[in-house]
């Protein structure tokens, strides 16, 4: 599903009065838990989940089409944790 498609979604859902308003509402949301992220941040929605960066270890990986062995440096990554209850959904 694309962000479009969701925000229609929301629309038809009667969230919003308007798909323009249900796709800005979307935009502002998405856009507001990018910056948290990028300020370091974490978002915990309780019985959803949590959105968290972490930093990841460098390590050796291998290009697949030569075979080397290849260093790739520490990065940052966003990591979600669902919560117990979205896990109990799911199963």
């Amino acid at each position: 599903m694309t962000k479009k498609e969701f925000a229609k979604l929301l629309f038809e859902k009667g969230v919003f009065n308007t798909k323009t308003k249900a796709e800005e509402s979307v935009d502002v949301i998405f856009d507001s838990i990018e910056k948290l992220l990028l300020e370091g941040e974490s978002l915990s929605i309780i019985n959803w989940g949590k959105l968290e960066v972490v930093e990841r270890k460098p390590r050796l990986g291998r290009n697949p089409k030569t075979g080397e062995e290849v260093k790739i440096g520490t990065r940052k990554s966003v990591k979600f944790r669902p919560g117990k209850a979205f896990l109990d959904k799911l199963n």
